[in-house]
């Protein structure tokens, strides 16, 4: 089967034979001949022709934001495409030769690389030394997991816990019952997308550039209603090649409470208890929902604990997933209206963030100053921190945009 390249965000990925497609045939080198000699050295020169097997041709008209690349296909290996890595990895073997190199005999010296670059793609785990593969981390530290949750996210002693916990136990699982699917729900600037990169970071040393990684705009990806029977055909065929290319795939959908109706039951069956879909297993994957849904109520419990004199850390689990559920599944202006994936259960946890307070806002402005060098001065941290706008408008507790907005307020005090 051909295999095919995908476009997302700008970028071409690879992935596994495209479900449907057929098998091109290999190209065909023609004859080489001598050409002239140079010094008493014969160079010769290799014509050679491919003849693409696409029924299509490379003049095939490619569809929206996640249909495959027309045009020429690049072959993949332990769930990672060569294409431009190799060339780098090429690249590096040439710019490390020795100067010895010169006095050797040119075409000694092509058959040797050659042989490199064959015996490079010939074995996985010397490929992997110089390329991103998805079998390359087998498994999550645990403690560095926790350690960038505790340094990084602030106030969200329910996400900490919930995620800790979920993910580090589902990687450690070497036989899932079916992939890891987390909902998290807030106001904006409270850590929802922060999350998601700190957990795409302890799985994949490249983050959310990772090539295994998947990130989802509803605004941006599926923005008209006329088309959403596009892209749920769109959306099965992405999810599909790559959970071909790599088990462990991550799918982050962000702007879930702008996603139109109907639209993300289309993944329903990736996510359900199935060993495996016409040959592919999806129960190695780890799905991500961010959505404003719900923030109301999560800020309503917290307000009442606030109110009555308790510790937000009092807080438990219990006394607002039910409601979040809930909220997602009956709210019209959500992409979880009357979700066959709430219906079903088939989200494992309906994470809460909730909403910050002044207190936490300094430590943003804190780390963000250390990220770049500064040292900490507690007279600029308060001045930015009081400069934020808070609610309600009596009691003023929680900040309206989280630590969203501190950074670039953060500039104005280091403009020179």
């Amino acid at each position: 089967m051909n295999e095919w390249k995908y476009r997302y965000l700008g970028e071409t990925r690879p992935a596994l034979p495209y479900p449907g497609d057929e098998a091109a045939p290999a190209p065909k080198a023609g004859k080489g001949r001598a050409l002239h000699k140079d010094g008493g050295r014969r160079r010769r020169r290799r014509s050679a022709r491919y003849k693409d097997g696409d029924p299509g041709g490379r003049d095939r008209k490619c569809s929206l934001a996640v249909a495959p690349v027309c045009g020429r296909r690049e072959s993949a290996r332990d769930g990672a495409g060569p294409g431009m890595k190799l060339g780098r990895a090429a690249l590096g073997l040439v710019l490390l030769a020795p100067l010895a190199v010169r006095a050797v005999e040119p075409i000694s010296l092509g058959l040797a690389l050659a042989g490199v670059l064959t015996g490079y793609m010939s074995y996985p785990r010397l490929y992997c030394l110089f390329a991103e593969c998805c079998s390359q981390k087998q498994s999550l530290s645990r403690d560095a997991l926790q350690k960038d949750l505790d340094s990084k996210l602030f106030g969200q002693h329910l996400a900490k816990k919930v995620i800790l916990n979920a993910v580090s136990g589902f990687i450690s699982n070497p036989k899932p019952k079916k992939p890891l699917t987390l909902s998290l729900h807030g106001w904006t600037g409270t850590g929802k997308n922060f999350v998601s990169k700190i957990i795409a970071e302890n799985i994949y040393e490249g983050g959310l550039n990772s090539d295994y990684v998947h990130l989802f705009v509803a605004t941006l990806h599926f923005p008209h209603i006329s088309n959403i029977t596009l892209y749920k055909d769109q959306l099965q065929s992405w999810i599909r090649g790559n959970v071909s290319a790599c088990a462990r795939s991550i799918f982050i959908f962000d702007e879930m409470d702008k996603m139109h109706a109907g639209l993300i039951d289309a993944i329903k069956p990736y996510l359900d208890y199935y060993d495996n879909l016409d040959g592919v297993s999806y129960q190695k994957a780890v799905f991500i929902f961010l959505s404003n849904a719900g923030a109301e109520r999560i800020t309503d419990v917290a307000l009442d604990f606030w109110r009555s004199g308790k510790q937000r850390e009092e807080i438990k689990l219990r006394d607002m997933e039910h409601a979040l559920s809930v909220s997602a599944f009956n709210n019209k202006n959500s992409g979880f209206w009357h979700s066959s994936l709430i219906d079903r259960n088939l989200i494992d946890y309906f994470v809460p963030f909730l909403p910050l307070e002044y207190k936490h806002l300094k430590m943003c402005i804190r780390v963000e100053m250390q990220s770049r060098g500064y040292k900490v001065d507690e007279d600029i941290v308060s001045r930015v921190a009081e400069e934020m706008t808070f609610f309600p408008k009596e009691e003023r507790v929680f900040s309206d945009k989280g630590c969203k907005t501190v950074f670039t307020k953060l500039d104005y005090y280091y403009d020179d």
